[in-house]
This record gives structure tokens, sequence and C-alpha cells, in this order.
């Protein structure tokens, strides 16, 4: 039986108003975006690692640290309201059609979430593959708010309303948060998924969706420069994938 192929495509493009060039920000001596290639290099189930990105500066960076840079991202799939399915479709129809290439699962590395263990993503990849009827694969993590306590709120208005009601609680957002029921965050570390949930469903998750739960210390999403200091702070504690001092580039 041969060996599944599984395809890690990194997105990351150039712009970025919340926090501009983030990609290429050092990270504990390291540009962000080199950490999801090193973790895709080092996790062993993964057989090729690309990056999709529509910046020549961010595609010279993740070759140097070992990526593919098939093609450079059409600038329609890099705008601020660009969606995942139309990266994804992109670079996966690319393939397709250049290199006759198609993977049997695909790995979802988002620089902006670089907490990750290696064995954290081999699990989780052997986890769907082991799973046929499964479509993905999430990491979640508990999450620190309830939304039984969260509210819609119209300004024109003045009013607001529960965001979500409880089936046999009639005032939720009344109840001890001991009382509501255990809820769970979706976070960017990693997400596996099918490729024919791509480009036949045009979703990026599908259904059924397998959850894989991580500590509340992984869930890292940078967007601005506290959430970055953050990062290289929790980085530097936790047993993660990361560079050796050694090994710092200038």
């Amino acid at each position: 039986m041969s060996r599944p192929n599984v395809l890690a495509i990194i997105q990351a493009r150039g712009g970025s108003k919340g926090l501009p060039h983030k990609n290429l920000l050092p990270l504990a001596g390291h540009p962000l975006v080199a950490y999801s290639v090193k973790a895709a290099l080092d996790t062993p189930s993964i057989s090729r690692t690309i990056i999709s990105t529509d910046s020549k500066e961010i595609a010279a960076v993740a070759a140097r640290y070992g990526a593919e840079v098939p093609f450079l991202r059409p600038s329609e799939f890099a705008q601020d309201l660009s969606t995942d399915i139309d990266v994804f479709t992109h670079a996966l129809q690319w393939l397709m059609d250049n290199e006759n290439y198609t993977p049997d699962v695909v790995v979802q590395l988002r620089p902006t979430s670089p907490i990750r263990t290696v064995q954290h993503m081999e699990e989780a990849i052997q986890r769907l593959l082991d799973t046929p009827e499964a479509d993905s694969l999430r990491m979640i993590t508990s999450a620190p708010i309830t939304p039984y306590k969260m509210w819609l709120y119209d300004e024109e208005t003045a009013s607001m309303r529960p965001l979500l009601q409880h089936p046999t609680l009639p005032e939720p957002y009344n109840e001890p948060r001991q009382k509501l029921p255990s809820v769970h965050w979706q976070i960017g570390t990693l997400d596996v998924i099918r490729p024919s949930v791509i480009l036949e469903k045009k979703s990026m998750s599908g259904y059924p969706i397998l959850p894989y739960v991580l500590p509340f210390d992984y869930a890292i999403d940078i967007d601005d420069m506290n959430s970055f200091l953050k990062a290289e702070e929790v980085m530097q504690r936790l047993d993660c994938v990361k560079f050796q001092p050694s090994l710092v580039n200038d």
C-alpha cells in the first residue's frame, strides 16, 4: 500500500492592514512565515510543502527555508476579503492543470498561528486518514468566554437580544458558567481537508468535521504587535516547532 500524498499549503499574502508585512516580521530571529514552512518540513506525514503568495519577497523567503513556489498567487485571490476557498481552489486547480498532481489530503498552515508541535500535526493528519467518512479535521480549544453570555446589539434601535438560546435554560445569560454547555473555539493552528471537499463541495470543511483539541496556550492568532509579542513569549516556553538559536540567520 502506497504512502498517502499529503500536501501542505501555506497561504501568505503580501498585504496586511493590521500588522504590515507581518509574514516577514522576525519572530525570535526568523520570518514569521518560516515557522509554518519548518513545521511542514519537520512533519513526516507531509509529502510536499508549497507557499501560495502574491509577494515575490515572501516567495523568496519561503523558498530559502525549503518551501516550493510553483506559482505566484493572482492578485484577485490576494485581497483583504479573499477567502480560503478561493486560495485553495486556485492552488489545487493549478497543480492539477500544470503538474497533473492531486494530493490525498491537504493541510492548511496559517503563518499567523505559528505555535505547533510535530506530534499534534502527525496525529491530526493520521486521524483524518484513518476516518474515511470524515471530510476534514479542525483544531479547537476550550473557549475562554461562553457564547451563552453574548448579545446581538442593534445600534439603530438601541436594543439587544441573546446570541444563543438554550433548550432547558430560559435565561442562560443569567446562569452560572458551570451550568452552561462546554463550548470550543476553532483556531488556525492546522486544518486537514480532503481535496474533493474543496474542489467538488466548494467548502473548506465539509461535514463531518473531526475535532482535535489543543491546550489554550496553542491558540495564538497574530493580527497586531501585541499578539506578535505574545507568540514570541509563548514559543520560548513551550516545546513546539522553532529554530535553534545557533541557526538564526542575519
